[in-house]
């Protein structure tokens, strides 16, 4: 595969509603898209980056900024496009691993030679990952509420639109009051698991225990991202399983959370992993060990949200994700929208992601375009 060039795209979407988690409110998205350009095909990646580093040091200028003089230079130089005619996509982590971190820029350049490259055999993103379903359950993340009639509004319309699973974001005050009140209104049968964002402490411990009374499937990131073994001395005192997402960046930072006993359940989110590859061996270690896994989300447009539906199809992920349909955030997305039916969502099965930008939706969200030739 001969690479002719990476087209870094910037587009602000707004959200249907203010989205608040214990680290800040979105109001809107700004996105950097990344296109790869190839002798055979065109393919799409999605950074996964926020604006500010509230949720991992990353934001998205920084990674523009990485991609633009550290990491497609490299790819350009002549050792970078012999690797990726050899091997694709493939070669793209190794090739940039001399260059700490960065993990969602690196996961967006991955990801968008990877669509081209499977576009260009016919192969599509499901089955190059080892998808087994043709759907996957979705579920739903309800931000924090200023109220809890009003969280429960929020509830009820998500669970008459069918979703499989409730997330509700927590923090110091707003935890016990609104799950309880969830469970209260709801009934037992409600799939419901709670995100703290590392919002807590280990000095919380008796607090959080708390949330033992409402029978969730998880408590997910607690604690600080760093403090792994503070996440293994809370699980030794509360019966809710302890997942984590912030803590997990790489297959190898799994095997120590898996070791250490600081996780029963991982929230895989490839972009915060460095890409799909990487997301796929945290799978395969987990399923070796015997803990559950499922797909987190990062409000991405149907780009993202198309390669995390066919990683959610993969075999190891049996719990519903965070990959809810488009109209969750945007009313209108920049590609074909990816909608709920019966609790769940397609797995794209055309070449590569199986869905692209629509090109006048795209041009009407773009704010930038930058072109680097190799």
């Amino acid at each position: 595969m001969k690479l002719r060039g990476i087209e870094l795209r910037r587009v602000s979407m707004p959200l249907v509603a203010p989205f608040r988690t214990s680290f800040g409110t979105q109001t809107e998205r700004d996105i950097l898209l990344v296109k790869a350009v190839t002798d055979d095909a065109e393919g799409w990646g999605e950074c996964v980056a926020l604006t500010d580093p509230l949720y991992s040091p990353e934001y998205v200028d920084s990674q523009q900024d990485v991609l633009r003089r550290f990491l497609l230079p490299r790819l350009a130089s002549p050792e970078g496009t012999a690797a990726i005619g050899r091997s694709g996509a493939a070669a793209v982590a190794g090739a940039l691993h001399a260059y700490k971190g960065h993990r969602m820029a690196k996961a967006a350049v991955e990801m968008a030679i990877l669509d081209a490259e499977l576009r260009a055999l016919g192969r599509s993103f499901g089955r190059e990952l080892g998808a087994v379903a043709d759907r996957v359950p979705s579920g739903v993340s309800v931000g924090i509420h200023d109220s809890i009639p009003a969280l429960l509004a929020a509830v009820e319309g998500y669970l008459d639109q069918g979703y499989a699973r409730i997330k509700l974001k927590i923090e110091p005050g707003w935890d016990v009051a609104p799950v309880a009140a969830v469970r209260d209104r709801f009934g037992g049968d409600v799939l419901l698991q709670v995100d703290a964002n590392t919002a807590y402490t280990l000095r919380d411990a008796r607090h959080l225990a708390k949330l033992d009374a409402f029978d969730l499937l998880l408590i997910e990131q607690p604690l600080e991202e760093e403090d792994v073994l503070g996440h293994a001395a809370l699980a030794r005192q509360l019966a809710t399983p302890i997942c984590l997402d912030e803590s997990v960046v790489s297959a190898q930072t799994a095997a120590a959370a898996i070791t250490l006993g600081a996780c029963q359940i991982i929230n895989i989110k490839p972009g915060r992993v460095g890409g799909y590859l990487e997301a796929r061996k945290i799978h395969d270690l987990a399923a070796a060990h015997g803990v559950a896994v499922w797909c987190g989300g990062m409000v991405e447009t149907g780009i993202g949200r198309a390669a995390n539906i066919a990683l959610a199809a993969l075999p190891g992920f049996t719990l519903p994700g965070d990959v809810s349909a488009s109209d969750r955030f945007y009313r209108t997305d920049i590609t074909e929208p990816i909608v709920l039916v019966d609790g769940h969502v397609a797995v794209p099965t055309g070449p590569g992601l199986g869905v692209a930008p629509i090109p006048d939706l795209l041009e009407r969200v773009t704010t930038s375009v930058e072109w680097i030739a190799f």
